[in-house]
């Protein structure tokens, strides 16, 4: 299973960025995706959880700025982010987990990150 992201780069304050995961090689259909992110000489932390029964969550300093979503073929996931702020600054990575079966271990894969800058 492989794991592209893109879509990041420099946005004013206020501007909007929409962040895609591409997903290949995966056969599995029970699975959660997820967009973390990772500042400078800080732990990395989830932003955004979308699950296989479309069920989502989100980190409170993101609520009503960002939105997670899916594409119609199950292979792309987008996080769109609205009313960016400096804090927003960081290294944005897409992970999936999966399984066969609920009754199996979960897999996680990452993709290798996309750098995301709101500045002035």
């Amino acid at each position: 299973v492989q794991l592209v992201e893109s879509g990041g780069g420099l946005v004013h304050p206020g501007g909007s960025l929409n962040l895609s995961c591409e997903v290949t090689g995966s056969t599995f259909n029970l699975y959660v995706m997820g967009w973390y992110r990772q500042a400078p000489g800080k732990e990395r932390e989830s932003v955004a959880t979308l699950t296989s029964g479309l069920l989502t969550t989100y980190a409170d300093s993101v609520k009503g700025r960002f939105t997670i979503s899916r594409g119609n073929d199950k292979n792309t996931v987008w996080l769109q982010m609205n009313s960016l702020k400096p804090e927003d600054t960081a290294v944005y990575y897409c992970k999936r987990s999966e399984a066969q079966f609920y009754t199996r271990p979960f897999v996680h894969y990452w993709g290798q990150g996309t750098q995301v800058t709101v500045s002035s």
